[in-house]
């Protein structure tokens, strides 16, 4: 997938039969940001359960997330995220209305082509169509890259959160934007 150009893509609500497509990209995408932080067993063993067919296909059907997809010319998913309804942190728990941007992931060879922007506010969109008041994101310490795209997009850190990945626990902030 070598960009020369802009590339132009679309996007569309997920449907089951996409399953496969973005379970791979999720694991792709996954791997290459996380990769360097844990031993390759744990992290085959964190693909399988979070990133298999199966897990992609309940994310999909699941009434509480809407998923929302990017695709090229030729119909190929290029990105996802996720729009999901009833989490939260103790950071944010005192705030009501809220809902979590859940997953931006874009292929590398479309990071930086505007993908991941268009599917955050295609979510924000749904949000606020929704009545939800605040939308809440965790994003990992080490991924300045992300962190530097949401603040632009109007996220302010507010608390972290630990998260576990094979045997080794991670740091995660915790970013909200008022919608």
């Amino acid at each position: 997938m070598a960009i020369n150009s802009k590339p132009t893509f679309t996007t569309r609500k997920a449907r089951s039969g996409d399953a496969e497509h973005v379970a791979r990209l999720g694991a792709h995408v996954f791997s290459i940001t996380y990769g360097h932080s844990v031993e390759p067993h744990e992290m085959q063993a964190y693909l399988d359960e979070s990133y298999s067919i199966e897990a992609t296909a309940k994310d999909i059907s699941d009434p509480n997330k809407d998923m929302i997809l990017a695709t090229d010319q030729e119909s190929i998913i290029v990105g996802f995220a996720l729009l999901t309804r009833g989490t939260s942190e103790p950071c944010i728990a005192h705030l009501d209305n809220l809902v979590e941007l859940q997953r931006i992931y874009i292929h590398p060879s479309y990071q930086g082509h505007g993908v991941g922007k268009v599917l955050a506010n295609t979510l924000e969109t749904m949000a606020r169509e929704q009545s939800f008041r605040y939308m809440w994101l965790g994003v990992w310490e080490e991924n300045l890259k992300a962190q530097k795209v949401y603040e632009r997009l109007g996220y302010k850190t507010v608390g972290d959160r630990n998260f576990v990945v094979g045997g080794i626990v991670q740091t995660g902030l915790i970013m909200l934007k008022e919608l």
